[in-house]
């Protein structure tokens, strides 16, 4: 029998976790559940003004970079922006 699809079925809205997405074997997702990086926050107070100049970006994230190129070999921020956008759905990388 030939299924035929109502014209309504585009106009669905789909949801999903992007968490979910990710395998709980995943080795940045391993790292993240075993390590506290709040520490980080402690170390680097010093050297962030509170009141001066414009909000700086995140220093537990620019650590996780750091990382996460180290782990992988990545050479630069544009490459692991680059590949991190090109593997996110991938099956290999889950």
């Amino acid at each position: 029998m030939l299924y035929k699809s109502l014209e309504d079925a585009r106009n669905e809205m789909n949801s999903f976790c992007i968490n979910d997405l990710v395998s709980k074997y995943n080795r940045v997702r391993k790292i993240e559940n075993a390590m506290n990086f709040d520490f980080i926050y402690d170390l680097v107070e010093s050297c962030y003004s509170p009141d001066r100049g414009s909000p700086s970006l995140d220093p537990v994230i620019l650590i996780k970079i750091a990382l996460i190129q180290y782990m992988f070999g990545i050479s630069s921020l544009r490459k692991t922006i680059n590949i991190h956008d090109s593997v996110m759905f991938d099956p290999l990388y889950k």
